[in-house]
């Protein structure tokens, strides 16, 4: 199955000790640190907008509240939509091509992203457009995690799942963290002016899409020159096998849990700040404690992965799951949602903070836990993969416009999160009835 262009490897036995030891390790390993850098990009590229719409109107946009929540949620919709397509894309046209074009795509939103934020007048219309394809930098993770799963064995796919999904949630971190002070720099274009508390200053916030373009090309060159294909393939029909098993909606609903929340609040993260304690006096800079959330979600991420694998994903989700479930009830009735001082914030970030921590362990448990649970088929579990993945990279379309419209209506997130609190019983009761509990349908 090799043709001409060397795009498709010949076998693929990654079970077989000889040839992993001899051949596949190495392919695999680098495949993984290529894919995975890419993967940062993705998750930059697709985030970047939450960090740039709290900036908007400091430099002259007259966006309101619910329209930034808008911007921010639009990389969510068409994440999760673009997902559902490269769910089915890694059997069809394998890692090579899937890869390489998905990361020069990221090319679009940046440009335009960057172009767009130099003019005060860019209706909110074209914002709109713009921030829905920085859903391409979402999409593609569900290519990314059915190649990484089919290119190891079972015992390492916890570990590299891990390592790859764990240090790709890096970028949401990068794109928040990075911004604050990238907009400082007079590299691309004119600046603008920012005025923040009665202060005015020079900024460059086009530097924060334009700072990808460069990166984004190299890797897609590196990708088509040294990334392969794993010959597992089936046709689109072929793959739609999985939605006649009940487990894939089962799968789907905890991975909303784990990955939904991590992705849902990263995104809404920095305007929460903003929202709830942006009216005090000396209020806090979002950007200065936003990047920690994904930061903490991501570094949990990869450290659970070898503990998925040793202690199996069922009981760290189900573990996961009551600690979300109490940490959005203390923050519902404990007053940090409708905050009365700036002494209720550190209280506040440090909850936020525990629960990206919870999310990050139950993404690498979930991971964990697919492959398991379709050990009959590994197409079939990349493709679940793939498939519980688009639903979750719904969520920062779904917990932005939420708690943006929740917040319009009622001055304040709590029924949001008591409502999330609820779906969080769910997901739990589900994971522990069919993966957990003693003489469960199936153990993983």
């Amino acid at each position: 199955m090799k043709t001409p262009s060397g795009t498709w490897l010949e076998t693929w036995t990654p079970e077989d000790s000889t040839f992993w030891q001899q051949t596949g390790s190495k392919i695999a390993w680098r495949t993984l640190t290529i894919t995975t850098i890419s993967l940062v990009l993705s998750f930059a590229t697709w985030f970047m907008i939450s960090a740039i719409v709290v900036r908007l109107p400091q430099i002259g946009f007259k966006f309101d509240t619910m329209q930034l929540f808008w911007l921010a949620a639009m990389p969510g919709l068409a994440g999760g939509t673009l997902r559902i397509l490269h769910t089915f894309l890694i059997p069809i046209f394998g890692t090579r091509s899937v890869i390489t074009f998905s990361t020069l795509l990221k090319l679009i939103p940046c440009i335009g992203i960057g172009i767009a934020v130099m003019n005060p007048e860019t209706p909110f219309w074209i914002f709109m457009i713009l921030a829905f394809s920085a859903g391409f930098g979402g999409g593609d993770f569900s290519s990314y995690m059915p190649s990484t799963s089919i290119f190891f064995p079972k015992r390492l796919q916890g570990t590299a799942l891990g390592i790859q999904a764990g240090i790709g949630n890096f970028g949401v971190s990068l794109t928040q963290f990075v911004t604050p002070w990238i907009i400082g720099i007079g590299a691309f274009g004119a600046s603008q002016t920012l005025v923040k508390g009665g202060v005015t200053s020079s900024v460059w916030l086009q530097n924060a899409a334009f700072c990808y373009v460069p990166v984004l090309v190299i890797m897609g060159i590196v990708g088509w020159m040294y990334l392969r294909s794993v010959p597992v393939r089936a046709s689109f029909r072929e793959q739609l096998d999985i939605f006649k098993n009940k487990h894939t909606w089962f799968c789907t609903i905890t991975y909303v849990m784990t990955f939904g929340s991590f992705a849902g609040f990263a995104a809404a993260f920095p305007l929460l700040i903003k929202t709830l304690y942006g009216s005090f006096p000396n209020a806090p800079d979002p950007l200065t404690y936003a990047f920690l959330g994904p930061l903490v979600g991501s570094l949990s991420r990869v450290a659970a992965g070898p503990f998925a694998d040793k202690y199996g994903g069922g009981i760290i989700t189900h573990l996961v799951g009551l600690g979300l479930i109490v940490s959005v009830a203390f923050m519902s009735f404990a007053g940090l949602l409708a905050p009365t001082s700036l002494d209720q914030f550190p209280l506040f970030v440090g909850v936020m903070l525990f629960i990206f921590l919870l999310t990050g362990i139950g993404n690498a448990s979930t991971f964990r836990q697919f492959p398991i649970i379709f050990s009959h088929s590994a197409r079939q579990g990349a493709g679940v993969i793939g498939w519980t993945a688009a639903i979750a990279a719904y969520g920062p379309f779904i917990f932005a416009t939420l708690i943006g419209t929740v917040i319009t209506s009622y001055g304040s997130p709590i029924i949001f999160f008591i409502g999330i609190g609820v779906y969080y019983v769910i997901a739990t009761g589900i994971n522990w009835w069919y993966y957990t509990r003693k003489g469960c349908e199936k153990p993983s």
